[in-house]
């Protein structure tokens, strides 16, 4: 009997008569067919549409016949060569593809050391991701201020808010706007504390030629559906530039360690070490094969997006700084470049007449959806069955209350039309006219 290649099962077997694939079940043309249907979906199917599908079928008929079936679905070569990709195109020594942005953070909380009690500053306007791993240890969260300007942290707050307890600063770059790190990395040297960019919504941007996520400590990047690219629908990246990023694929899956082998195994558990030198144990957080093609798919063209949005939030801004009572969206500067995945639509209430949630209302009305990124988190329940007083960390953002309830919203960017950009602004316009009207 002929012996075949083993494939490339996880434990590395070798070439054996029965090969041990990584793939239990093997995907087949029909399957192929359905993915391409879900992907380009139809509520009426006419004959153009089946027969495009036949095409497609027969298609991929002649390729299974001359190819094989894939035996490796996750973290294999393709998720490798988008690890290199996303390390070249950031700037950084290790990336690592994640199951999402928030286990990404996880695995950067674990490196840093946080432990219970130690205390954690963040924004007051983030995605309850933010603070997920830290709330779930019995870590403190402290909530800073935000910049009017472009609802991200004040660095300012984050200097009074600094304890004996700080042990991290977490800054988030709001809808793709950069964030002000030097200060930032400045008062984290000063008191020796660790910083995590939280660049859910960056990547592509640059704070001063640096890539947003590459800058402090630790950073990372959502892949999720609905940000400016996706690694089919869920995703995260992970970066740093410190040693410990090699660490990356145990603290990824489970501590295993091929490098080591117990008594008649194939592999040791190792822990994961933080920057004190204590064990910590690794979660499970892989990354598919077809989520990292995705995502290089994606990345050819993420400079091109971005450049697309910006295009797009600069027509807003042309439109809207004619009318008195609207601040236009941050321009891009030599220093900061964003990656306007969501527009920043501000309004001075004293002079329109009345409120954002007034002018949402009429935007709704009027066809647009206006979705404000994101709630103050300290409002949250889960933050009150932990204790947090609700009132208390309000009175210390005055800035975060008075934005969110009357002065700030974001209007969505991704691949809209010029006729509906144009529609867009107008739109803000008219409703602004109305109320100032009613004033």
């Amino acid at each position: 009997m002929k012996k075949n290649n083993a494939g490339d099962f996880r434990y590395a077997v070798g070439e054996k008569t029965v090969p041990w694939n990584a793939v239990g079940e093997f995907y087949d043309v029909e399957d192929a067919v359905q993915v391409a249907r879900f992907l380009f979906p139809t509520q009426e199917p006419n004959s153009e549409y089946q027969s495009g599908l036949k095409l497609v079928q027969e298609g991929l008929m002649k390729m299974r016949q001359q190819g094989k079936p894939a035996t490796k679905l996750t973290l294999g070569k393709t998720v490798q060569k988008a690890e290199e990709i996303i390390a070249e195109y950031t700037g950084s020594k290790y990336a690592c593809l994640t199951t999402n942005w928030t286990a990404g953070m996880e695995i950067a909380y674990k490196l840093s050391g946080l432990q219970p009690g130690d205390e954690v500053i963040m924004p007051a306007i983030t995605f309850v991701a933010t603070m997920a791993y830290p709330l779930s240890i019995g870590a403190k969260i402290v909530f800073a201020d935000i910049d009017p300007e472009t609802i991200n942290i004040d660095p300012a707050d984050i200097e009074r808010k600094i304890t004996p307890k700080t042990k991290m600063i977490v800054p988030v770059h709001i809808g793709g706007t950069p964030c002000d790190m030097d200060p930032i990395m400045a008062i984290a040297k000063k008191h020796s504390l660790y910083v995590m960019e939280d660049a859910a919504h960056g990547l592509g941007g640059k704070y001063k030629g640096k890539s947003l996520g590459s800058i402090a400590h630790f950073g990372g990047h959502s892949l999720h559906e609905v940000k400016n690219i996706n690694s089919f629908g869920e995703g995260g990246t992970l970066l740093t530039n410190l040693d410990c990023g090699e660490q990356f694929s145990k603290a990824r899956f489970l501590g295993l360690d091929f490098t080591k082998k117990i008594k008649n195994w194939l592999y040791d558990i190792s822990p994961i070490i933080d920057r004190f030198g204590k064990p910590q144990v690794a979660g499970n957080h892989s990354f598919t094969e077809i989520q990292a093609l995705g995502l290089i798919l994606q990345m050819k063209r993420l400079d091109e997006i971005i450049a697309r949005r910006k295009k797009a939030a600069q027509k807003m801004n042309e439109i809207l700084k004619q009318e008195r009572g609207i601040l236009v969206e941050k321009a891009d500067t030599q220093e900061t470049y964003g990656t306007h995945h969501l527009y920043l639509l501000r309004i001075e209430p004293q002079i329109v007449g009345g409120t954002i949630q007034e002018l949402t209302k009429k935007l709704s009305d009027k066809g647009l959806t206006c979705i404000t990124h994101f709630g103050p988190m300290y409002r949250f329940n889960i933050l009150k069955s932990f204790g947090y007083d609700e009132e208390s960390i309000a009175k210390s953002c005055p800035v975060t209350e008075r934005m969110f309830d009357t002065s700030y919203t974001h209007l969505p960017l991704y691949p809209l039309t010029e006729e509906q950009i144009n529609f867009q602004a107008n739109a803000v316009v008219e409703a602004v006219r109305e109320m100032k009207s009613n004033k």
